[in-house]
């Protein structure tokens, strides 16, 4: 492991970090594939594409966003093209994200493959406008509701 992946990705006690650019080229790469599926609008090239990015979104809330695919080729193809990240930024709201977009491309998926294309494209269509605020402006919406759903929890109290 090189010196430039240890400092995109540390653990902090139990908090992985990471850098903060990598979610956001995968969610550039989740909006191409979002939309060419979408395009391709039903069909088994559509299913196909829903199928790996459902993988994705998977191993991203199972595993953690830093062990996707996506993750792999930031860390190969790009991130030793940029200088060092300003700051890390908490994994958890990222990983967040990555299951509620597991669970649009799940409904997606079923919907497609039930027949039911207008459910197939409307959860598509969630999905890909989700993948587009990161990539386009950096607005991950599922980490804000990550975050708004942290600050609605009661706080903890140490007996």
């Amino acid at each position: 492991m090189s010196t430039t992946t240890r400092t995109a990705e540390t653990s902090v006690g139990t908090r992985t970090r990471i850098d903060p650019r990598g979610p956001r080229f995968a969610a550039t790469l989740t909006t191409v594939l979002l939309a060419v599926a979408l395009v391709l609008a039903p069909s088994a090239a559509t299913i196909t594409l829903l199928a790996v990015q459902t993988v994705v979104f998977a191993i991203g809330a199972f595993l953690g966003i830093q062990h996707t695919p996506y993750a792999w080729l930031f860390k190969t193809l790009v991130r030793p093209r940029l200088g060092r990240p300003a700051e890390l930024e908490d994994a958890a709201p990222p990983r967040f994200a990555q299951a509620v977009g597991l669970g649009f491309a799940v409904v997606a998926l079923a919907g497609y493959v039930a027949g039911v294309d207008l459910l197939g494209a409307v959860a598509t269509g969630f999905a890909l406008a989700a993948a587009f605020l990161n990539a386009a402006f950096g607005f991950c919406l599922g980490c804000e509701v990550y975050l708004l759903l942290q600050r609605a929890r009661p706080a903890r109290t140490t007996p």
